[in-house]
């Protein structure tokens, strides 16, 4: 699913594996601001260089189509590293108050083409064995599914994406929405062509993603060398509900936004993704407040089929440096 499509259904929302050999810490090529309330200071919106004012802006649906062929060709390269992530969440109370918050620390890989993600700590404690032993299950039956979902819909004929989800590719977003305001930012010093996109809500939709996507407004930062989303934000212009909210109930006015850095000189990973807001997903899921997810410790890896007790963790997890102009 193209990145914008699969942040914002992200909004709304026995396989084993042992990590036997790593490299050291790959370094990240650009710098990811701290926070997202300072995306527009990593962003240089003054007057570029000769050379970048001259060149004629790119056809936006044209570059949009390499996006999604760019992506695609990236999970390949994608499915070789390992990485860490450290979740932050706060929720509020009525007053708009903090009353809890939650720290979780994960390593994400991939076991045969489905991305997963693996807890290693909460709220600075270290799994013990029974949970070590419940998040090892929990990894196999998430493998497990999104690859009956993949076969199933293969059978179908209907494409999807890594986790079995239907594919919104870039025509659909086409139809539901709009890209538009195409123009040349620096960010974090590299060329990028900055554009809006806006949800159409009378468009009509084939799925609870495309009804994410058609409620809607966002800007896609898209890196001008190498035709990959280098960041994403977005919020819901209007409330947004699935089944009259019984399903799910996204407050209005709820963000995201999704940092992607250039690692190793050959593939772009997320660097830093945040939200803001109220959502209620059935019985099982209700938030009102703020999160973020910081990753580093990029490393490719090798795999046996087996979990080791103790290979949990690569290296440190450090919050990345804010962004330069």
């Amino acid at each position: 699913m193209l990145l914008l499509a699969g942040c914002a259904a992200v909004c709304v929302s026995g396989w084993t594996q042992t990590v036997t050999e790593t490299s050291p810490r790959i370094q990240s090529e650009a710098r990811v601001p701290s926070a997202s309330r300072d995306a527009q200071q990593s962003v240089d919106n003054s007057a570029p260089a000769e050379a970048s004012r001259d060149r004629p802006l790119p056809d936006i649906a044209a570059m949009m189509h390499d996006v999604e062929t760019n992506q695609r060709k990236a999970e390949t390269v994608e499915r070789d590293y390992i990485y860490h992530s450290v979740k932050t969440e706060q929720e509020l109370d009525g007053h708009g108050q903090i009353k809890k918050t939650t720290v979780t620390e994960s390593d994400h890989f991939w076991v045969n083409g489905v991305p997963v993600r693996r807890l290693v700590k909460k709220d600075g404690k270290a799994l013990t064995p029974d949970e070590i032993a419940k998040e090892n299950e929990r990894i196999d039956k998430v493998a497990a599914k999104a690859r009956d979902k993949r076969d199933k819909a293969d059978d179908k004929g209907k494409e999807t994406d890594s986790r079995g989800n239907e594919e919104v590719t870039v025509s659909r977003l086409l139809e539901l929405g709009a890209f538009t305001n195409a123009r040349r930012v620096q960010l974090s010093g590299r060329d990028t062509i900055a554009v809006d996109y806006a949800g159409n809500p009378k468009a009509k939709t084939r799925n609870r993603s495309e009804d994410v996507i058609r409620d809607l407004v966002g800007t896609a930062w898209i890196d001008e060398q190498d035709h990959v989303l280098a960041r994403v934000e977005g919020h819901f212009a209007n409330a947004f509900k699935i089944g009259g909210g019984l399903i799910a109930n996204i407050q209005k006015d709820t963000r995201f936004s999704v940092v992607q850095t250039k690692v190793n000189n050959e593939v772009w990973l997320p660097a830093r993704s945040e939200g803001q807001g109220a959502a209620r997903a059935m019985l099982f899921f209700s938030f009102n407040g703020s999160g973020q997810i910081v990753n580093s410790d990029y490393r490719k890896f090798r795999t046996t089929s087996t979990i080791l007790p103790g290979v949990t963790r690569v290296g440190s997890p450090e919050a990345p440096d804010s962004a330069e102009p």
